[in-house]
């Protein structure tokens, strides 16, 4: 069976993570992805936050599954040959560079559209064009500017940046959207075009229900907030869900970093739970039996179910609540994570082979598709497929050897 990109040639050009966390997701839905690095070092992530002496670092091999690896010198005269042979034959040429960067290289996109018109030429960028346009992002700076710690943390607190990746891999998984968009409508005009994702675009798309509720703000406090004061921006709320149903992370057994379980109050579920909790008359009471008087005293409501779960670990909550039809999840650490045997059934955390560092575990691919099964496999080493790859495009061994002796692979 076929995959759903196979025949797509992707030219990535991308480093670090929001670009290879894109092309790594157009790899594993079946495209050819020919990552192109620099000759001797290549991605810097290769060498960044290694475990093991002189070999690619976790940073890169999580990143770059599924790939191929060229080395080129853009710099040489002879390199741009190459890439510019390698650009006609490409569908989709991906990059993240800084603002300006691949101009300086000679080509903008006005130049690559004459060297392949129907060239899909997609960039992250930190941000678009405007005042900010030329300056650097990284992961927490787009999250900063993006409305995620503004709003992320508790009331007392200063705003916080958030574990997931939702500047980098976030705008990542955006740009495949593009790009996929960009590959259906070139079906129907046969042109190639521009496909640009910023940033603090992609955060502030993640963070929409908080513009939400910066609008709800001028019609007076927000109810499902916890917070005793509101002023005229959307405050950090802690854990509280900031939705239609309320929300909390409480203590379980025996009283470890990560050992809570976050609950949702529906309406549906409050007589259960006061029944689990050792106090159905609470199901009744005039004080506490509608979503609209709890309201008001949510963190009444969740200590009475803090006193239960804290007699219980956070396994024995979920089984227990979940037996009720009560929405609720633990609290999983990295380490409960990687060693779930539930994900690695399903292939949400995958075991992957590598020459040189052995075995190591990494993320599955999150895209299922009925007809196109994935199989994560191992990242290129540095320049592994130079041969490969530049001799479909007509270089004999010859002509590779004499690049590869001038440094231009």
């Amino acid at each position: 069976m076929g995959k759903a990109l196979e025949g797509v040639k992707v030219l990535d050009m991308t480093h670090v993570q929001s670009g290879p966390s894109s092309t790594q997701l157009l790899a594993w839905l079946g495209a050819d992805v020919i990552k192109l690095e620099t000759p001797g070092r290549g991605d810097i992530t290769r060498g960044q936050l290694r475990d093991l002496p002189d070999v690619d670092s976790l940073y890169f091999t999580m990143l770059n599954c599924n790939k191929r690896s060229i080395t080129l010198n853009m710099k040489a005269p002879e390199g741009k040959e190459v890439f510019e042979k390698l650009v006609g034959e490409v569908d989709v040429l991906v990059e993240n560079f800084g603002p300006g960067v691949v101009e300086r290289f000679g080509y903008p996109w006005e130049k690559l559209q004459e060297l392949n018109p129907k060239l899909i030429y997609a960039s992250i960028k930190g941000f678009g064009p405007g005042r900010y346009a030329d300056f650097k992002a990284y992961e927490v700076i787009a999250q900063a500017m993006g409305g995620s710690m503004s709003t992320t943390g508790f009331e007392d607190g200063p705003p916080l940046a958030t574990g997931a990746q939702i500047g980098d891999s976030g705008t990542g998984i955006h740009l495949v959207a593009a790009i996929l968009a960009a590959l259906y409508q070139r079906t129907n005009t046969g042109r190639g075009q521009r496909v640009q994702v910023a940033m603090q675009d992609a955060v502030l798309n993640l963070c929409r229900v908080k513009l939400r509720d910066q609008q709800r703000l001028a019609h007076g406090p927000l109810g499902e907030y916890p917070n005793e004061q509101f002023g005229n921006e959307v405050p950090r709320s802690g854990n509280a869900s900031g939705g239609g149903q309320p929300g909390w992370a409480v203590r379980c057994a025996p009283g470890g970093p990560n050992d809570y379980i976050y609950v949702i109050i529906q309406p549906v579920g409050w007589k259960p739970l006061t029944e689990l909790i050792g106090k159905p008359e609470l199901a009744e009471d005039p004080a506490w039996a509608t979503p609209e008087v709890r309201l008001s005293k949510l963190d009444k409501a969740f200590a009475l179910i803090e006193e239960w779960t804290e007699k219980h670990t956070k396994w024995e909550v979920m089984d227990k609540l979940n037996a009720h039809n009560i929405p609720c999840g633990p609290i999983l650490s990295t380490k409960e994570i990687i060693e779930d045997a539930t994900l690695a059934e399903l292939g949400t955390v995958v075991e992957v082979d590598h020459p040189e560092r052995g075995t190591f575990k990494t993320v599955g691919n999150p895209l299922k598709l009925s007809d196109s099964v994935v199989e994560v496999q191992r990242p290129p080493l540095l320049g592994e497929h130079n041969d490969e790859v530049l001799g479909a495009l007509g270089y004999s061994t010859e002509r590779l050897a004499e690049l590869r002796t001038a440094g231009v692979i």
